[in-house]
């Protein structure tokens, strides 16, 4: 059903594109371009609560890397880490790992090998979105979040996958891109959803309420509320469902 529905959007945005194309070519030459956001890509969120602190890194594209906010403190990892260190009163060690614009391919060429040999306890992949907008491959985009998911399982890790961002609700994109694009990008969180099944990891829906205030100024990145809620989100689910094994740290070699 994945590969039939892969089809028909493909069928759909080649009959569309005559429509499409001035479109997408409008909205990029007309697109607010933020800057990553500044400060350590590290830190210690919960640092007056007592036990060891659990090792976080989140991988992946422009939210990861901050886009639409100042510092990384008030981006994605640093609220998901705070929000977690307050849910579960303990110290949570960050790790911010990504890139505006980067694929999920590209990540596992440049971005893997800056966190390849460290140790985590839990660690989150966010792609999707650059996927979507590259039309990258069925194939390419879970062969590369396999090798990335798969490299930190092997090493004792938690990993979990955040679901594809809700394309049609971004205000940058013109009706139509917003209507191919939230369709593209529900099929990739479809065989994300597969994968993490098939492979055993965890999979975190992202089932924000898309208001306005969630988004920049550039009406394509999440603002400070946005990564706030979004953070708090995450937090909830892994505070929740995870709370057996996000509890007791990974044993570090040699204990």
């Amino acid at each position: 059903m994945i590969h039939l529905a892969g089809w028909c959007w493909w069928a759909a945005t080649l009959s569309l594109s005559p429509l499409a194309l001035p479109m997408a070519v409008q909205a990029r030459r007309n697109a607010l371009r933020l800057a990553p956001a500044a400060g350590p890509d590290r830190g210690l969120a919960g640092a007056d609560t007592p036990g060891e602190p659990l090792r976080l890194l989140l991988i992946g594209e422009s939210t990861v890397a901050g886009v639409g906010v100042s510092c990384l403190d008030f981006a994605l990892a640093g609220q998901l880490a705070g929000a977690l260190a307050s849910r579960l009163q303990r110290p949570v060690s960050w790790r911010a790992c990504g890139e505006n614009g980067i694929t999920a391919a590209g990540a596992r060429a440049r971005l893997l090998p800056r966190v390849a040999d460290e140790s985590f306890d839990l660690v989150l992949l966010v792609f999707g979105v650059n996927d979507t907008t590259h039309f990258s491959s069925s194939r390419g985009w879970l062969s590369a979040l396999n090798g990335l998911a798969g490299h930190f399982a092997v090493r004792g890790a938690r990993v979990a996958l955040a679901g594809v961002p809700p394309l049609e609700h971004f205000t940058a994109l013109p009706w139509l891109l917003r209507l191919l694009l939230g369709w593209r990008a529900r099929l990739l969180d479809r065989q994300l959803q597969s994968l993490a099944a098939r492979e055993g990891w965890d999979c975190c829906a992202t089932r924000l309420e898309m208001r306005r205030e969630y988004l920049a100024l550039d009406g394509y990145h999440p603002s400070t509320l946005g990564y706030r809620v979004w953070g708090e989100e995450l937090a909830h689910w892994f505070a929740t469902r995870l709370a057996v094994r996000v509890e007791q740290p990974v044993a570090h070699e040699g204990a």
